[in-house]
């Protein structure tokens, strides 16, 4: 019988050879360097899961216990690895459920290959037993979506969708095969694709516009820089410090931009955006020039546009022409890779140390600590906080765990004070807040860096989302730590209750079950703490495990994250109580 390495290596040593469309799309992967797929299988793609059985030395497949689990994971992999995550589907139901973190993956800008499978190509149109027009679903959430009917079009679609997804500004892409296709037998060849003619994923850098950057720069005298993920998809973060520490520039980072600059850095001022830090967010409307580099002005940073950073001139580095004029005008618009652009822009700019306008950030920061930072963290309360929770995490791993955090009080407090010494260790979901996202992200983001401690914050409401996928966790042994913040609450919710509805707290308190029982029923050791005294010993405990590890944390039921921008407010009305 031939053996697999005979198989891959009569690929390598002939032009073409015929497969199946299924075959070919294993083949595809492999050609793309993919080595890692999660999915649900189901009757429309069951013609390529029988060829992943046969290649299954090859590519590990990671069964998931829901499809959105798996976009989840793939997004958790390949914002630490830098790679193209790949999630699998039938079609119907499997499709659809893939969608949320489709919609997830373009928000966030993240490279992701979903594949489906779907009726046959006869039967398009007949509403066939689990058909769905995922094209059409997945159009507006997708950077490309594409729907194969002949299986000597397969590699040509795979090789586009792993271009686009990683290419230029980076996003999911959605390729739909008809089971037909995955039947029919061809003459298979693969050639990467390199480009498409229609479609331009990279601007050209125009030297003019760096040249007026930099004299804007020179010229200022309350420069500030703000900072997204842009920077860490670009590689940029040297180039982003370079420039920090070269000109003097205060810089503070968007959710999704921590972790691109070390937190410790003097001249990392914080998160700015609705629950950032009271400096960064006033002194937006203080600066001088506004520097944006690799963000987009989102409304959770901006706040209310008719008065953000007005007296500012505003230079923006970005390489999708889109977010360029989109929300906030902009003086001096520098189009391009930002490594690119920022590598033509160090050489301009002047040194400069710009020490009495850093201290106003300083004096900012004073303010907070005693009002709110003190208090989250060192409380004097009898009841456990979140915060004292990620301070505790910080000290045990000591800033060089990647952090997963899911969507609500508890996101904004790990965003807030977990330490980040390197890139690409936090992972959240940003754009669409999507709750649910932490646990199965934190399975791709451990499988994508097994050497780095992964650790997942999670609250009640959100860890029951997605709680299914403690089933994937057990069978694939990944040793992910698992924090659940346990307030009772939807804690967002109930806050914004609290604050603009009276008190009126609708269908926010959760009645939850024995998070401990249910660990430990898929195997997984669990812990329970209720106390400050017991959390040290907890959590030394559970980053000691080579294993996964669940740790439950009681906190306050009715804790408030401050700061806080109102929404439609302006930057300057940041609350600190």
């Amino acid at each position: 019988m031939e053996t697999l390495k005979e198989k891959l290596v009569e690929t390598e040593s002939k032009a073409s050879i015929k497969i199946s469309g299924a075959e070919a799309v294993i083949r595809c992967l492999l050609e793309e360097g993919v080595d890692l797929i999660y999915g649900y299988p189901g009757g429309a793609i069951m013609p390529v899961y029988d060829e992943l059985y046969k290649f299954r030395d090859q590519l590990h497949h990671v069964l998931t216990r829901h499809e959105q689990g798996a976009t989840h994971a793939a997004q958790g992999y390949a914002r630490v690895s830098g790679r193209v995550g790949v999630a699998m589907a039938t079609s119907g139901p499997g499709a659809t459920n893939l969608v949320t973190g489709i919609a997830d993956a373009q928000i966030d800008s993240t490279p992701m290959v979903c594949i489906t499978g779907q009726v046959p190509r006869h039967l398009l149109g007949t509403d066939a037993f689990q058909e769905t027009d995922i094209i059409g679903i997945s159009t507006p959430v997708t950077k490309w979506s594409y729907q194969v009917t002949k299986a000597a079009d397969i590699p040509t679609a795979l090789a586009k969708a792993f271009y686009i997804a990683r290419s230029g500004r980076p996003g999911p892409v959605l390729i739909d095969i008809t089971k037909n296709a995955q039947f029919e037998e061809f003459d298979f060849s693969y050639k990467k694709c390199t480009g498409i003619r229609s479609y331009k994923p990279k601007p050209v850098m125009d030297p003019a516009k760096v040249e007026e950057a930099a004299a804007l720069i020179n010229s200022a005298k309350k420069p500030y820089i703000v900072f997204g993920q842009g920077v860490i998809l670009g590689k940029a973060e040297e180039e982003l410090k370079t420039l920090i520490e070269k000109a003097g520039i205060p810089a503070a980072s968007t959710v999704l931009g921590l972790s691109a600059l070390p937190t410790e850095h003097p001249l990392h001022m914080g998160m700015v955006g609705m629950h950032g830090n009271y400096g960064p967010n006033l002194l937006t409307n203080e600066c001088d020039v506004l520097i944006a580099i690799g963000m987009r002005f989102d409304d959770r940073v901006t706040g209310d546009l008719n008065t953000y950073a007005k007296q500012a001139r505003v230079i923006h580095f970005e390489i999708d022409p889109a977010e360029v004029d989109k929300n906030v005008k902009t003086d001096v618009a520098v189009l391009g890779d930002v490594k690119e652009t920022l590598q033509h822009l160090l050489p301009l700019v002047k040194e400069n140390k710009h020490e009495a306008w850093c201290r106003e950030f300083e004096e900012k920061h004073a303010i907070e600590y005693d009002k709110v930072i003190k208090n989250d963290l060192f409380p004097a309360k009898e009841k456990l906080t979140m915060g004292e929770v990620i301070e505790k995490i910080n000290k045990r791993t000591g800033g060089d765990a990647v952090i997963v955090s899911d969507v609500g009080q508890h996101q904004m407090i790990a965003c807030r004070y977990a330490k980040f010494n390197q890139t690409k260790s936090n992972v959240t979901s940003g754009g669409l807040g999507t709750m649910g996202f932490a646990l199965p992200a934190a399975i791709g983001a451990k499988m994508g860096s097994p050497d780095r401690e992964v650790v997942a914050i999670i609250g009640d409401g959100g860890y029951q989302m997605t709680i299914q996928e403690l089933g994937t966790i057990f069978q694939t042994r990944v040793p992910v730590k698992i924090v659940v913040l346990n307030n009772d609450f939807l804690g967002m919710v109930r806050q914004w209750q609290q604050l603009f509805f009276d008190k009126r707290y609708a269908s926010t308190e959760l009645v939850n079950p024995d998070f401990i029982t249910i660990a430990k029923g898929y195997h997984i050791p669990a812990k329970r703490v209720t106390g400050r005294e017991e959390l040290d010993g907890a959590i030394d405990e559970m980053i000691a495990s080579e294993e996964a590890y669940f740790l439950e944390v009681c906190v306050e039921k009715e804790d408030n994250v401050f700061p806080m921008i109102p929404t439609g407010a302006s930057v300057s009305d940041c609350r600190l109580e």
